[in-house]
């Protein structure tokens, strides 16, 4: 499965040389116009086996949410910041990997033991300690603006389950691969695997007046709430409330605090995964974006849906997704380009 190989490249937003390449040798002999543009984003072409059908963008970014190096201390501890959204409260301890060279250090914190009344330590009070004992020691090894990543492997914790860092979005960069692969399709694919969409969704922002698309679609991981709430009530009818569950199907974007899904391209999404049983799910809540909210407003405005693979605990170093999510996620996907006409854009809503 590509995933591996995409989950474990180090790709924080504005550094995702590693991914690009993973994702050209996987594209290669399946697509047209490969093109890398000034941002860094990668765009392709399918061509469909239609004349004048609508032309569909599917997109999914590269980078991954991670740190950047802002300074040295005195005895050889690296000041960061965060790239992406990050809680702070999963830091303290975590194993990063440093630069370029990928050198291997933990987020040091003062110990409990030391300090036991201590709250949440704030991101701007935490260290990298990479083994180096002064200034002028790590300064020689780690660069200022270097990026830091989590240091965590890909792994199957059974047949179903899989865990990774950086699900969002390279589960979407996978399923985009598999399209890629498969086909051909009745309408063109233009595909644009995107950079920087965890700091402002910019790599989209070029990509769509490239690939001047008639519709898009953004593949991505959900975030999930499936789990019980602690603090509930135990016969509180309303807990959990989910974002998404794992193995209940992709995830269908009604609204969130980017973008309200076309309705068209809504009422496409169900009536497809109803006529193939593929199990599906919505995602309400008003949190969060992704670069959908960007292309649905770009050049002349461009209907925009998205389509996710419900993933828990993303932004973190140890995702965990089903895999019978994105294989269902894979088949609606392809039923959509294989069932997109002309005339779906011309309905009323």
């Amino acid at each position: 499965m590509l995933l591996k190989e995409l989950s474990e490249a180090v790709g924080v937003s504005g550094k995702e040389e590693a991914v690009r390449k993973v994702i050209l040798s996987a594209i290669e002999g399946h697509v047209s116009d490969i093109r890398i543009d000034p941002l860094g984003s990668i765009t392709a072409i399918k061509k469909g086996t239609q004349e004048g059908y609508p032309r569909v963008m599917l997109d999914a970014h590269m980078d991954e949410v991670g740190f950047m190096v802002m300074g040295f201390d005195s005895d050889g501890l690296i000041r960061f910041t965060n790239i992406g959204g990050i809680d702070d409260r999963i830091l303290p301890g975590m194993r990063v990997k440093v630069g370029d060279k990928l050198l291997p250090g933990v987020i040091v914190w003062t110990p409990i033991h030391k300090n036991r009344d201590q709250n949440v330590v704030k991101m701007s009070n935490l260290r990298i300690d990479v083994g180096c004992s002064s200034k002028d020691e790590v300064s020689k090894v780690v660069n200022r603006g270097d990026r830091v990543a989590f240091d965590s492997a890909y792994r199957e914790l059974s047949e179903t389950f899989l865990s990774g860092k950086a699900f969002d979005d390279r589960v979407g960069c996978s399923l985009l691969v598999d399209v890629l692969q498969g086909g051909p399709y009745s309408v063109d694919v233009l595909a644009a695997f995107t950079v920087q969409e965890e700091i402002g969704t910019r790599g989209a922002a070029v990509a769509v007046k490239r690939l001047q698309p008639d519709v898009a679609f953004a593949l991505e991981g959900a975030p999930t709430h499936d789990l019980p709430n602690p603090m509930a009530e135990p016969d509180d009818p309303d807990e959990p409330n989910p974002v998404a569950r794992l193995g209940a199907g992709p995830v269908i974007t009604v609204m969130d605090r980017s973008m309200i899904t076309d309705p068209r391209l809504l009422r496409l999404l169900h009536e497809t995964a109803r006529a193939n049983n593929i199990p599906f799910q919505h995602k309400t809540a008003l949190g969060g974006g992704t670069d959908a909210g960007r292309i649905h407003m770009s050049n002349a405005g461009v209907p925009s849906a998205v389509i996710s693979v419900p993933c828990r605990y993303i932004h973190s170093p140890a995702a965990v997704l089903n895999r019978d999510d994105y294989a269902n996620a894979l088949r609606l996907i392809q039923a959509v380009l294989n069932n997109f006409t002309p005339d779906i854009l011309q309905r009323n809503s």
